[in-house]
């Protein structure tokens, strides 16, 4: 009598999780949709934000704007997953800069603004505003003023 052993080893396959790596300095902002909290006026739509054009007068319509939102917030959709190593802001230059004091801006896979903070504005001096999030992964950004009622303006974000 012959006697066959069989041996069956157990292989896994799982899936990682990757983001992707942008090439050098693109920013990946333009290639997104951006949303707000709501919306002061037609002219200010959350796609001001990321259209590609830094003019920081809220006069020449380049820039968004929500209405007294509490938390008043405004998020890219980057449609994919990104490491992202910074976020650039350009506060607006005419009017009301410290409204952006306090704002968080946020990284990771959450539609909700509920994503890891990479920093907190506290510094308003400056009209152009670097926040390094140090290769966060996600796919949405977000700018939040938590924890008071606010407008948020926003004349560029760019994200790297």
């Amino acid at each position: 009598m012959k006697c066959i052993v069989v041996l069956l080893i157990g292989v896994s396959i799982g899936w990682v999780h990757s983001c992707n790596v942008p090439p050098g300095d693109v920013n990946l902002a333009v290639l997104g949709v951006a949303t707000q909290s709501s919306t002061y006026r037609p002219e200010y739509g959350a796609g001001n934000a990321n259209d590609g054009d830094t003019t920081s007068n809220m006069r020449y319509g380049s820039c968004s704007l929500t209405g007294s939102d509490n938390p008043a917030w405004w998020r890219l959709d980057l449609k994919k997953c990104y490491k992202v190593e910074k976020v650039v802001i350009v506060n607006r230059g005419d009017c009301c800069w410290e409204r952006l004091l306090g704002a968080e801006v946020r990284v990771g896979d959450s539609a909700d603004n509920n994503n890891p903070v990479c920093d907190t504005i506290t510094d308003d001096s400056e009209e152009t505003i670097t926040v390094f999030c140090k290769g966060k992964e996600g796919r949405y950004v977000s700018v939040v003023i938590p924890g008071r009622e606010e407008n948020l303006q926003l004349c560029e974000v760019e994200v790297y």
